[in-house]
């Protein structure tokens, strides 16, 4: 049985100043931009084409894939993961494996401030309004307008947050 030597970070992820990744060994990161200041947990996987602002915490057990987008000061709380496409499978009608070609990202983009709990999930192709609160183990299926507190499953806008 082979023995798991640790993490990775590829030599395209372009890492901002003050980054933080107290276990390095223990995440993932390829071909991704990370801004200044931000803070990554242990356990947590970015992929390529993903960017994320400055001053943004992401949580342990995250997995943000390709075509997310986050923005300055956003926290992701453990295990949030995200999605990004719309129909996944694994194989075509006539059984055969399909390849990175055979599907299309479908972007989601997490605005200045946004906050989500942990346990959530994002399904692709929303948008996460600037200063909005997502509860613990909701289900986001569409946009979560600014400064406003939603959760659930699926995720429903309860009311509206102090502007900050």
């Amino acid at each position: 049985m082979p023995v798991y030597d640790g993490g990775v970070i590829t030599p395209d992820v372009k890492l901002g100043r003050n980054v933080t990744i107290p276990h390095p060994e223990l995440v993932n990161l390829y071909g991704c931009t990370i801004g200044d200041n931000c803070k990554i947990a242990a356990f947590v996987e970015i992929q390529r084409g993903v960017v994320l602002g400055n001053n943004v915490k992401v949580e342990a057990f995250v997995f943000i894939p390709s075509g997310v987008r986050i923005e300055d000061g956003a926290f992701l709380g453990p295990h949030v993961c995200f999605t990004n496409d719309r129909f996944p499978r694994a194989a075509d009608d006539q059984g055969q494996l399909l390849g990175t070609t055979d599907w299309e990202i479908t972007p989601t983009l997490v605005k200045r401030g946004a906050s989500i709990g942990a346990n959530t999930t994002i399904v692709c192709g929303v948008t996460i309004g600037e200063g909005a609160l997502v509860g613990a183990g909701s289900t986001v299926t569409r946009d979560v307008p600014p400064h406003t507190l939603a959760f659930g499953s699926p995720a429903r806008a309860r009311r509206p947050l102090g502007q900050s």
